[in-house]
C-alpha cells in the first residue's frame, strides 16, 4: 500500500469536488479542473476531504494509488492558490517582451522568437525575469520546461533562459598556449 495514497486530501474553504462516473471535478475560487479516473481508483468524498483509494490486489492498481492522490492533491492546490514557476534571462541583449498571449524572446538568435502561451497560463516579465503563473501543475511546468529550452543555459558562460533557483555546473574554458 502506498504510504503517499493513504494520506487525507484536506479540502480548503471555496473548493467544491464532484465525482460524475469516472470524471473528478474539481472547482474552486481560481477555476475548474477535471480528471478521468482509470478503473482500479476510487475517491470517497468526507467532510473533512478526500480520499483515495484502490480496488482489487492488482499490482498496476496498487501503482495508481499514490499517482491519483498526488493528481487530485495538485488539483485541489490549484484550484485554491495556484502554481508560479520563476525563470531568468541570463545574457547581453537577451531579452523578453509580453505581446497579446505571446512572449517575443531575445536570445541571440538572428530572429525574435514568439512563443504562444497555452490556454489558462498566464505570463509577467520583470525586466530579465518571467513568471508563468496558472492553476494546472503539469501544464506551468511545461510551459516553464518550453520556454527554458528556446536558449538552455550555455556551461562556459551561463548565458541562455534558467529557472531563477537552478545552479548552472560552470566548466572551464580553454587555457591560452604557454
Amino acid at each position: 500500500m502506498s504510504r503517499i495514497g493513504k494520506k487525507l486530501i484536506p479540502l480548503p474553504k471555496g473548493v467544491e469536488v464532484k465525482q460524475e462516473g469516472d470524471i473528478l471535478s474539481v472547482k474552486g475560487p481560481k477555476g475548474k479542473l477535471e480528471l478521468r479516473l482509470r478503473h482500479p481508483v476510487s475517491i470517497e468524498i468526507t467532510d473533512s476531504g478526500l480520499k483515495v483509494s484502490v480496488n482489487g490486489n492488482i499490482k498496476n492498481s496498487k501503482a495508481f494509488h499514490g499517482l491519483y492522490r498526488s493528481l487530485v492533491n495538485n488539483m485541489v492546490l490549484g484550484v485554491s492558490r495556484g502554481y508560479e514557476k520563476s525563470l531568468e534571462i541570463v545574457g547581453v541583449g537577451y531579452r523578453a517582451e509580453l505581446s497579446g498571449k505571446n512572449i517575443i524572446f531575445y536570445l541571440g538568435y538572428s530572429n525574435p522568437v514568439t512563443f504562444p502561451l497555452p490556454e489558462g497560463i498566464e505570463a509577467r516579465i520583470d525586466k530579465n525575469r518571467i513568471t508563468v503563473s496558472g492553476i494546472d501543475k503539469e501544464l506551468v511546468g511545461m510551459t516553464a520546461a518550453r520556454i527554458r529550452s528556446l536558449r538552455v543555459p550555455d556551461p562556459y558562460k551561463g548565458k541562455g533562459v534558467r529557472y531563477v533557483d537552478e545552479q548552472i555546473r560552470r566548466k572551464a574554458g580553454k587555457s591560452g598556449a604557454k
